[in-house]
């Protein structure tokens, strides 16, 4: 039995706690919220659903130099609930960098004995650059509102009420300055170059938002600690980006001034790019370099135009080589494209924009075509993040261009996640502040499809089940339910991305099958593909396109921690009996003339009895063989055969096996069976049972398995298809698990020092 100490309750949904006992196929009632207007019983968006929009035009300057951010922005705030508003709450995310912010004073910190000088440094390093310095909050007119800033949220009062179905625009001037990510990491920041002097910017966050005001929870207004990422309302925007005049831009829509930012043979290359199937480069190294070494003076301004997004990001440079293709993505083209550094190649140039392309095709048949009309892989200091139409990402090949496999898969799979977030949560706008798997775990598991796509060998590090196994066999203690808020995962990589992950593979491949899953999954996308969805209009959709019922499977895997432990208790064969003396009475007696003597009735045969000695002591007993067929037996086996009909009478000369598995649920939490044979001949059968196998007895079930051969042994989930943690206990015969032991000699060794493969190849051709 599993237990947590405490009820744990969010917005919308209650669990309770394990140990007190509930049927894991009740259905899911109280958990979920009560449909209505909004959200209907089917997991759609209700006939009355709602949700706000913003607009924004938006001027900003990069200071390369002062390493800040300035800029002003007018925002448009459509009010399409039926509310009336009074205020308005916008989000400083940059806020976490103030020296008090909650980020910087919730951190814990211990002292030992012997310290690393590294750990001591890193304890004494600043780890705050400043946050937002808002200059002004205006209405159109020029005139100042009134707001109030609580940490990384702005509460702006509006000096008259919203109402329903009507706009308020209003202006903010900002900024801030520009965290070093050497120094202080994150979500955005710039990475300086030593050899160079150069710097590669990733700026996100980086201006004032406006937050998600939705019927599911009103004002969604929680801090940003920095792990909790973003929710945020679809809209269109205008922005204006100044920054030194030989760097190149890349951003969140479509460049409005190519004309005026880029020279005439690189337009050329980009118009050759709109129909190529290849990586064409539109910047190029030799161009890319010299920019580095001249480094111009002056400003330009690159102009971009989003629409129906709901964030913007960029990414500027000098150091920027950049690269694109075309993509048919259901007849329209959509531009591939990345964007990297010299120390990216040959790593970038080879497989970044192939890798956007990819991700479009498989995402798109998964869920819905990709809207956007571009799509961009950026090099630099942020290891993996995204935005609408554009992410960063970090693997790099070693100085001298070689790279580990490790490398090389760790940069497609980024990718391919990172690109991925562009239809989880961009366009399918689920609250990631609050709930980290809507996002993260449905990316996961399309990343997986999608990587497996790319290659079926393909070394996936999230999507089997076995792959999950370790963490759910962990100690309860620090295991949460998925259904827990971002800020409260012990384990946020399994909890977040591969359980939620895993539990969706399960679902596609062992409980609904491909048809079925792929047709919810698609619907699932297209209902609130550019709305804002909620936990219960997953599950509903899931259930309600493919009329699988999921409940039970809902609260196992992302209500609980209960563990899937199921067991083989016990094997029992059985033969039908003939009825017939002559044959069954023969088989019973090589049977009991089989057995094990008795060591005291051999020792004996050297004696003699005493009716051995006088033979008068005999009587018909001892002759007498119960095994031994008789006129009435073979009378009665007469009368049997002559009662039967035709098929009656098969079954007695049938050949068939029979085996009954007695099986448990030692877990928890109940699954399909999945039986494999393996017969004497070495053939093997694997035969399917539905996890409603478990409905009158969630602790024990036995099946009868009908085999026309003798079976030698039986595993239980042979592929672990449902993340049993152990598998110990899914063998008959039980099977002696056998684990290596290594000798070896204690050295001390810099993981650095190794050389990747790559570099011992070119070395031994040397």
């Amino acid at each position: 039995m599993y237990r947590f100490l405490v009820t744990l309750s969010f917005v919308g949904f209650s669990l309770t706690t394990i140990g007190q006992e509930r049927s894991a196929f009740k259905q899911l009632r109280e958990e979920l919220p009560t449909p209505n207007t909004y959200r209907a019983s089917s997991g759609a968006p209700g006939h009355q659903y709602w949700q706000q929009r913003v607009d924004y035009k938006i001027d900003a300057i990069l200071d390369e130099n002062k390493k800040t951010i300035s800029g002003s922005e007018m925002i448009t705030y459509f009010n399409n609930s039926p509310d009336v508003l009074s205020y308005l709450w916008v989000q400083l995310d940059q806020n976490i960098y103030e020296e008090n912010s909650i980020t910087n004073r919730m951190k814990t910190q211990t002292v030992t004995e012997k310290m690393e000088i590294e750990a001591l440094h890193k304890m004494t390093q600043k780890s705050w650059v400043g946050g937002y310095e808002i200059k002004a909050v205006k209405d159109k007119s020029g005139k100042k509102m009134p707001f109030i800033i609580n940490g990384t949220m702005m509460r702006i009062d509006l000096p008259e009420k919203l109402l329903a179905g009507k706009t308020v625009s209003f202006g903010i001037d900002w900024n801030y300055p520009i965290n070093n990510t050497k120094n202080v990491g994150g979500r955005s920041g710039y990475e300086h170059f030593d050899k160079d002097g150069n710097d590669i910017f990733e700026i996100a966050q980086w201006f004032p938002r406006c937050a998600v005001y939705s019927d599911y929870t009103g004002w969604q207004h929680k801090q940003f600690l920095g792990r909790g990422e973003f929710t945020l309302p679809f809209g269109n925007y205008e922005v204006n980006l100044t920054v030194p005049n030989d760097h190149v831009v890349s951003a969140t829509g479509e460049l409005q001034n190519a004309s005026a930012m880029l020279t005439k043979e690189q337009q050329s290359r980009y118009e050759r790019a709109t129909k190529a199937v290849k990586p064409v480069i539109i910047v190029t190294q030799a161009e890319a370099e010299k920019a580095e070494k001249e480094k111009a003076t002056g400003t330009k301004t690159w102009v971009y135009k989003a629409d129906n997004v709901r964030d913007f990001a960029f990414a500027s440079s000098r150091k920027f080589i950049w690269d694109a293709m075309s993509v048919n993505i259901g007849g329209k083209r959509i531009m591939a494209m990345s964007y990297y550094p010299k120390e990216g190649n040959p790593l970038w140039e080879k497989y970044s924009t192939e890798s956007v392309a990819h991700t479009l095709e498989i995402y798109s048949k998964h869920t819905i075509d990709y809207p956007y009309p571009v799509a961009i892989s950026v090099n630099g200091p942020i290891g993996g993040m995204e935005y609408p139409m554009i992410c960063f990402n970090g693997p790099r090949p070693q100085e001298d261009g070689t790279y580990s496999e490790r490398t090389k898969y760790g940069l497609i799979s980024v990718i391919i996640h990172e690109v991925g977030h562009n239809f989880f949560p961009m366009i399918i706008n689920s609250d990631e502040r609050q709930w980290s798997w809507m996002d993260e775990g449905l990316n996961t598991f399309v990343q997986y499809l999608a990587e497996k796509a790319w290659d079926k060998d393909y070394p996936s590090s999230r999507g089997p089940a076995r792959k999950i196994a370790d963490y759910m066999r962990g100690e309860q203690a620090g295991l949460e339910p998925i259904m827990t808020n971002s800020e409260s995962i012990k384990q946020f990589g399994n909890n977040a991305y591969g359980k939620p992950a895993t539990g969706l593979n399960i679902l596609r491949e062992t409980i609904m099958g491909r048809e079925l899953f792929d047709y919810a999954f698609k619907e699932y996308a297209k209902r609130w593909a550019f709305k804002h969805p909620e936990p219960a209009d997953f599950f509903r959709t899931m259930e309600d396109a493919s009329a699988v019922d999921l409940d039970w499977f809902w609260w196992g895997w992302f209500f609980t921690t209960k563990p899937v432990d199921l067991a083989i208790e016990k094997v029992t064969a059985f033969q039908m009996s003939t009825s017939d003396p002559d044959i069954d009475f023969a088989k019973d007696k090589a049977a009991r003339d089989a057995q094990t003597k008795d060591v005291g009735v051999e020792r004996n045969k050297t004696s003699v009895s005493r009716i051995e000695k006088r033979a008068e002591l005999k009587d018909f007993y001892n002759s007498y063989d119960p095994l031994n067929a008789t006129p009435a037996s073979k009378k009665k086996y007469k009368a049997l055969t002559e009662s039967l009909n035709a098929e009656q009478k098969a079954l007695l000369t049938n050949k068939k096996y029979y085996y009954q598995v007695d099986l448990a649920n030692m877990g928890g939490f109940v699954m399909p069976l999945i039986l494999e044979m393996t017969f004497e001949d070495g053939t093997q059968e694997i035969q399917r049972y539905p996890v409603e196998s478990w409905l009158s007895n969630e602790k024990k079930c036995s099946k009868v398995v009908i085999t026309d051969k003798p079976v030698k042994s039986i595993v239980l989930d042979p592929a672990q298809e449902t993340a049993d943690i152990d598998m110990a206990n899914n063998y008959w015969p039980a099977k002696n698990e056998v684990s290596r032991f290594q000798l070896f000699k204690n050295q001390e060794r810099e993981r650095n020092q190794e050389k990747n493969p790559m570099q011992q190849q070119r070395d031994s051709e040397k």
